[in-house]
């Protein structure tokens, strides 16, 4: 019953262009861009905030609110970590696993509806190793993205993930992202020409990605809360 409430709220949003009411619910696993001061758990470091040279001043700016608000969502919980690498090998290989994509792959909310995954830039600029697909190395970006995917899949089997994949990242790392996701059947938008000050989006940058991702996951979240009501 809930499911179909939500599905029908959502054709009214896809094809009439009313916004959802707040009960589709939304979690968001990220790193910097996805941060914003005191809109994330306790101890996890933002890069978003009042006082930063990026002109991204107010919480209402960042792509993820923007999305919400948008299109009527409410969020579950942003589990998001600045500096954050999807594998435990972090900047100058050390340990990042209190911080890692894949250690908070299963602290999203209770019962979200709609995960979005942000991740793999600091993969990226660290230069973390890329592994073996096959292998069980968390410390390494290809076994650790398969693992994350599979932990969110578990952890929350009800739940749409989207994987959001940053422009300019290291090919390895972009591929390896890519293959994580159509190994575990996740849909991911690749982001294209995103507006940026200092290697984080602008303002115009946040509106470019909310717009970009919601394109792409507007239909997938109609087809997946149709077939929730059937099950």
């Amino acid at each position: 019953m809930i499911y179909m409430k939500k599905y029908i709220l959502l054709l009214l949003s896809v094809f009439i262009g009313l916004p959802l009411v707040a009960q589709v619910k939304v979690s968001i696993l990220g790193d910097s861009y996805s941060t914003f001061e005191g809109c994330i758990p306790e101890g996890n470091e933002p890069w978003y905030g009042e006082n930063i040279g990026n002109d991204v001043k107010n919480v209402e700016d960042t792509w993820w609110r923007q999305l919400i608000d948008d299109n009527g969502l409410t969020l579950e919980l942003n589990n998001s970590w600045s500096g954050a690498t999807i594998c435990n090998t972090g900047y100058r290989g050390e340990d990042y696993t209190n911080r890692s994509f894949l250690t908070r792959s299963k602290n999203l909310g209770d019962n979200p509806d709609l995960i979005f995954v942000f991740g793999g830039t600091n993969d990226s600029w660290a230069g973390s190793p890329l592994g073996d697909k096959d292998g069980n190395d968390m410390y390494t970006v290809r076994p650790a993205t398969k693992a994350m995917f599979q932990n969110i899949k578990s952890t929350y089997p009800d739940a749409l993930c989207v994987a959001i994949i940053n422009t300019e990242l290291n090919g390895d790392v972009e591929n390896a992202i890519v293959e994580a996701c159509e190994l575990e059947n996740i849909p991911y938008v690749k982001l294209d020409s995103i507006d940026k000050q200092f290697g984080h989006p602008s303002i115009n940058g946040m509106k470019q990605i909310s717009k970009q991702v919601w394109k792409t996951t507007a239909p997938l979240l109609y087809s997946h809360l149709r077939k929730s009501t059937k099950e």
